[in-house]
């Protein structure tokens, strides 16, 4: 019974230390005496101890930092860039193959790739086109990284401008330039916003005045017609009493000057005072 759990222990020992466990955002890759055996898909697998090594291989998206550094543009500033780069390693066999036996340490030697390459865009560049052109530098190191990197068995997926800051110097006089911008474009805006409203009172005058002079007209025409009416009415109803008071003024001329008329029919003349005044002549009682 002593011979069995002697024997049995090292070949559990044995099966423990061969036990490996490959996640499903893993791949793997197993060597035998330092040689490439055999590719290790998600799930348990077992290796003969201190024979074979297993190497696994993270194929999820990971990001990386280019680290900050200082770069002197085309303008001879020295601007602070700092980029990221999103990458991934390939699922399949030749691509992880490649990740571990064609780059040493691919992490550190993309962030290096990306550093270097930053310098070369950004030196060609004044800071502020590198500021305005974010997406263009953000296209040229990407191209770049994925060229540099295919027989990596690497997907750069895609790349971000971090930051782009000029020395506190010149920040601060750009801040001053954008200030002055700013201002300028709103002083045009309120003098465009008063031309505005002058424009909108100048024209309100003039309807106003419109108003008034075409109130003017109606009131003349009015006033013309009322006229009219006036003279129609004259013409109309006072040609009679005009030839009556004709005759009463030639009357009081003659009695003014004590000479003698002679009136056509008795009564006549009290009949003309009574037409002028509106008053008709009393009748004879003994008519």
């Amino acid at each position: 019974m002593e011979i069995i759990i002697y024997i049995l222990i090292p070949i559990v020992l044995i099966f423990l230390l061969g036990s490996r466990i490959v996640r499903p955002t893993q791949r793997a890759l197993t060597e035998r005496l330092g040689k490439y055996n055999r590719f290790a898909n998600p799930g348990y697998h077992w290796i003969i101890p201190f024979i074979e090594h297993m190497h696994k291989v993270n194929i999820t998206e990971m990001m990386i930092d280019a680290e900050p550094q200082e770069i002197i543009t085309n303008d001879n500033l020295n601007a602070r860039v700092d980029a990221q780069v999103y990458f991934k390693v390939k699922s399949d066999e030749e691509s992880v193959k490649s990740s571990i036996y064609n780059v040493n340490n691919y992490m550190s030697q993309i962030v290096n790739l990306a550093r270097t390459t930053l310098r070369n865009i950004i030196g060609t560049l004044t800071l502020k086109s590198a500021n305005s052109e974010r997406g263009k530098i953000n296209s040229e190191l990407h191209r770049t990284l994925l060229e540099e990197t295919r027989s990596w068995g690497i997907e750069i997926v895609r790349t971000e401008l971090k930051e782009i800051d000029p020395p506190p110097d010149v920040q601060e006089t750009m801040n001053k330039v954008v200030k002055a911008e700013n201002e300028k474009v709103a002083a045009i805006d309120f003098a465009s916003a008063r031309e505005t409203v002058a424009d909108g009172e100048k024209r309100a005058k003039i309807k106003e005045a419109e108003g008034y002079k075409q109130s003017k007209i109606l009131q003349a025409e009015g006033d013309a017609a009322a006229i009219k009416l006036v003279n129609e009415a004259a013409d109309k109803y006072f040609v009679g009493n005009s030839q009556l008071l004709k005759r009463l003024e030639t009357a009081q001329a003659a009695l003014e000057n004590n000479a003698k008329i002679i009136v056509p029919a008795n009564q006549q003349l009290v009949n003309v005072i009574g037409d002028l005044a509106g008053i008709l002549p009393q009748k004879n009682k003994q008519e």
